[in-house]
């Protein structure tokens, strides 16, 4: 949302009311209030006209700072936050001066200007961001009301996060509106919209509000990110580290880090595809497709057509096609898989449960009390209203009976499409709020029941939405892409970006979701999507099984599976980093090589966890060219070592069993 025309013009229907001057300074030892006129004071006189606001000063743990600031404390979007965020925290050590107040917390220091209200934020000595005299402002006029922030950014920072984004891996130049919408991985729009972000000198900034954000990274004014919302309030943290990994746990410690997650979820997983014809020869005709051609598959999932078409969800199997469902689920588990089936968050009106869920208020109601429904993706289809803890359960009993027949984890799909026009929920949250933060109470229902039911350490989902917070109930993958290299391309930037948003694993579809991927383009998706964290062979239209391309892809296919499992001990580090620190197992190279100048930019490899480095190769012709930082690299297979002084490109061309893979000294 841009507020202004210009450096020197207020835009067209907006009234910017600017923080301008600390009047009042209250502080009880945890919580430092400033009342804040919009204008400077002269007099007493000058008092009694204007707006102010309120800033609330507060630091969750050291290093932390929580800044909520609001014009009018009495309006609804002044609300406690959805997040499950813990409000405890540490005493703060203020010192007010003539001029100044100093906030500190840990190693980190807030010092705000009384007379020209803005602050600075250092760690040490060193400046993180600041919020100059006017960046704070309410603003009203024919377009609402607004709150704003505008933080400061350094000579050569660059902006990263803000959720699953496919277009330019540095932020800087582009505005972003936080708002999920299924809008696949060729668009603007994201399926996970987080609204955090992290710069590469060391600033983690966590938005704490659930409705859409507006966020102008360096674009309205290109020394600044500014980021706004609606409404009465602005609640946000800042986390200064001493490296970008610092603030990722910094952050992670207060919206929560990834569980442990069963071994067999790193395995590969393969799909039936979405829209294919499949019965249980089908499925087990590629099962045993895979183990005759010796390639270690680990999980088997359905997808849509499990169930009976238009009925999704009723969460019965389609007897016609699956008479047996208990029988054909034994067969795979003896033959060493694990099972997943594909549901999502709504009901279609043919839905043998439809009538149920929407006599007992499971579903999302209209303002007149009826049900909400549309057309779009199943007929007439309602969505449950995870906000009643009724429909959790109803929801939860329907999957059960699922996990007792032997289903092991569920592909929660969709939970972006949620109305905010006409509706009302349950526990009477605003609909505006619970557009982004629904496929949090949708995943937490799946996650903590598989928790529930097969304990702590084996529950993994496999979902497609998300928002703050959501790395609790791994796993995310990417979405629908094409099936060509600028999807590959586009997705691997998507993943980053994923991973610099406080979230630790993450997959996507090998050889693209849509359409058919040449034989060259499957077999070079095949090598990258081994080498991420999770791993699964997923299509529209077309089954996934490798020899449905060519023999030499079920030979790059078994060789690069191979090669995963022989990693795992590897990995495992970087799973314990996730566990622990919140660390993503797939990192940028910005990420572990942040005083290298080359390394804010390479968005087309990156590292899998400290010390192998992954270049994918996107070019029908094997060409590759990948950066090799300073230091000693070893390719994987022990044949080429490398000696490098001050970084080096290479650009060269790579076999389908020889995708740059380096191990660091």
């Amino acid at each position: 949302m841009r507020f202004t025309d210009g450096a020197w013009r207020t835009a067209e229907g907006f009234n910017i009311h600017p923080a301008r001057e600390v009047r009042f300074i209250q502080n009880n030892g945890k919580t430092l209030t400033l009342t804040l006129p919009t204008y400077h004071v002269g007099s007493r006189g000058n008092t009694l006209s204007g707006p102010y606001l309120t800033i609330e000063i507060s630091s969750p743990f050291e290093n932390a700072f929580r800044i909520r600031s609001y014009h009018f404390k009495g309006d609804s979007s002044f609300s406690p936050s959805y997040f499950e965020l813990n409000d405890t925290c540490v005493p703060l050590s203020v010192d007010e001066g003539d001029k100044l107040i100093t906030v500190r917390s840990g190693e980190s220091t807030l010092t705000i200007n009384k007379e020209n209200y803005g602050y600075e934020l250092l760690r040490g000595n060193q400046t993180v961001t600041g919020s100059c005299e006017g960046a704070l402002a309410y603003i009203d006029g024919s377009h609402g009301f607004f709150m704003r922030e505008q933080l400061s950014l350094a000579v050569g920072e660059h902006v990263y996060g803000l959720g699953e984004r496919f277009g330019s891996f540095i932020r800087n130049g582009q505005s972003i509106d936080i708002v999920n919408k299924d809008g696949g991985t060729f668009t603007e729009q994201a399926y996970k919209n987080i609204p955090f972000y992290i710069t590469d000198k060391n600033l983690g900034v966590f938005v704490n509000h659930t409705e859409e954000i507006n966020f102008e990274v360096a674009s309205e004014n290109v020394s600044k990110v500014q980021f706004s919302v609606r409404g009465e309030c602005l609640d946000y943290y800042l986390f200064a580290g001493n490296s970008m990994k610092d603030v990722l746990t910094l952050y992670t410690g207060l919206t929560g880090r990834v569980p442990e997650l069963p071994d067999w979820s790193f395995g590969l997983w393969l799909s039936t595809s979405f829209s294919t014809d499949y019965d249980e020869k089908t499925v087990l005709s590629f099962v045993d497709g895979m183990l005759e051609r010796g390639i270690d598959l680990k999980v088997f999932h359905f997808d849509c057509f499990w169930m009976k078409d238009s009925h999704w969800c009723n969460f019965l199997w389609d007897s016609d096609m699956f008479p047996d469902p208990e029988g054909l689920i034994s067969k795979l588990h003896e033959r060493g898989l694990h099972v997943c089936v594909w549901i999502n968050p709504y009901i279609a009106q043919q839905s043998e449960i439809f009538d149920e869920a929407a006599k007992n208020g499971y579903l999302i109601r209209k303002t007149d009390g009826s049900i909400w429904q549309t057309d779009l993706w199943q007929a007439g289809m309602g969505i449950v209203d995870f906000t009643n803890q009724d429909a959790v359960k109803w929801y939860q009993d329907k999957l059960r009976y699922l996990i007792d027949i032997g289903v092991d984890c569920f592909k929660t799909d969709f939970g972006e499409r949620i109305p905010v026009i006409d509706v009302v929920f349950s526990d009477g949250s605003d609909p505006l709020r619970m557009h982004n933060y629904y496929t949090y109470l949708y995943n937490k229902a799946v996650f903590e029941l598989l928790e529930k039911e097969k304990g702590k350490g084996e529950a993994v989902v496999f979902a497609r939405s998300a928002t703050a917070g959501c790395q609790k109930f791994p796993v995310h993958w990417g979405g629908d892409c094409h099936s060509d290299y600028p999807s590959m391309e586009q997705t691997i930037r998507g993943g980053l970006s994923l991973m610099l948003s406080g979230f630790s694993y993450w997959s996507h579809d090998i050889g693209g979701f849509e359409d058919k991927s040449t034989p060259d383009v499957y077999k070079r998706w095949s090598a990258f999507g081994l080498l991420s964290s999770h791993s699964r062979l997923h299509g529209s239209r077309s089954y996934r099984v490798p020899w449905n391309y060519d023999e030499e892809s079920v030979d790059v296919l078994r060789h690069y599976t191979e090669l995963k499992k022989s990693l795992m001990p590897y990995i495992n580090i970087a799973r314990k980093e996730a566990t622990e620190l919140g660390l993503p197992v797939m990192r940028p190279m910005i990420l572990e090589f942040q005083n290298d100048p080359v390394c804010p930019y390479l968005d087309k490899q990156y590292m899998l966890g400290n010390n192998i480095l992954i270049a994918p190769v996107f070019d029908k012709d094997g060409m590759v060219e990948f950066y090799l930082p300073e230091g000693t690299w070893t390719s994987v297979d022990g044949k080429d070592k490398r000696v490098i002084k001050n970084g080096r490109f290479f650009k060269e061309q790579r076999g389908y069993f020889d995708m740059p893979v380096y191990i660091r000294e």
